[in-house]
C-alpha cells in the first residue's frame, strides 16, 4: 500500500459520506489541499481486472487504430454506466476538445465540446491532474459541476485525467443515473485505463 508523505494527503475513510462535498481522490487516498499532487505518493498497486483485459488488450494493439465511440461504449458497459465522455488535449488552444460521447442530451453538445482547463468536473480534473468524482451530481452546491451537466441527470459521476508520465492528453468521464462513490479499485483501474489511452494518442 502506498505511503503518503505530504502535507494535504490523509487516508481515505471506507465509511465516508456520499453527501460530503466533491472530494480529489486517487485510491486509498484523500486530497485535502490544492497543493497536494499525485507525485506526492511513492506508488501505486496495480488493479487490473479480468473484466477490464478486454480494454487494455484493444489499446495495446499496435493495429488498432482508436474508434472513440466503440472505447467509450465499452468503458460504460465495465464499469456499468450510462453516460461518458472522452476529451483530447489540444496543446496550441489548451482546451480539452470532444471525441466521443454517449448519453449526453443533443441541445447539451455545444456546452461540451470544447473545456477549458480548470472549468467543470474535465476541466478540474485535467488541471488537477487527478480523479474527480461527486456521488450525487445533481445535488453538488460546490461549484465544481457546470450548471448544464446536471441536465443530463446523472448522479454518480467520476472525471479521470488521460496521462502518461504527468502528461496532459485528455480526460475520460463516466456516469450512474443512481448515486453513487467509485471505488478505489475502480478510480485507479480507470487511471490505468488513462494511461494505456495516452499510450495509444503518442503512437
Amino acid at each position: 500500500m502506498p505511503e503518503a508523505n505530504a502535507p494535504g494527503i490523509v487516508k481515505r475513510q471506507n465509511k465516508e459520506k456520499c453527501s460530503q462535498a466533491p472530494k480529489f481522490i486517487y485510491g486509498d487516498y484523500l486530497f485535502t489541499s490544492p497543493t497536494a499532487s499525485i507525485a506526492d505518493l511513492t506508488s501505486f498497486p496495480s488493479t487490473m481486472t479480468s473484466d477490464t483485459q478486454p480494454i487494455f488488450d484493444t489499446l495495446t494493439d499496435e493495429g488498432y487504430a482508436i474508434d472513440w465511440n466503440l472505447l467509450l461504449t465499452e468503458i460504460l458497459t465495465t464499469f456499468d454506466c450510462s453516460t461518458g465522455t472522452i476529451h483530447t488535449f489540444d496543446r496550441d488552444s489548451e482546451l480539452l476538445h470532444l471525441k466521443a460521447h454517449q448519453g449526453i442530451p443533443e441541445f447539451l453538445l455545444p456546452k461540451m465540446t470544447i473545456i477549458p482547463i480548470g472549468k467543470g468536473m474535465a476541466g478540474v480534473a485535467a488541471e488537477r491532474k487527478r480523479p474527480v468524482q461527486i456521488c450525487n451530481l445533481q445535488t453538488d452546491e460546490q461549484g465544481v459541476v457546470r450548471p448544464s451537466a446536471k441536465e443530463t441527470q446523472v448522479k454518480g459521476s467520476i472525471t479521470v485525467p488521460l496521462l502518461l508520465n504527468e502528461r496532459l492528453h485528455g480526460t475520460l468521464g463516466i456516469a450512474k443515473p443512481v448515486s453513487y462513490e467509485f471505488t478505489p479499485t475502480e478510480e485507479e483501474t480507470l487511471m490505468e485505463i488513462g494511461e494505456a489511452i495516452s499510450r495509444k494518442i503518442i503512437r
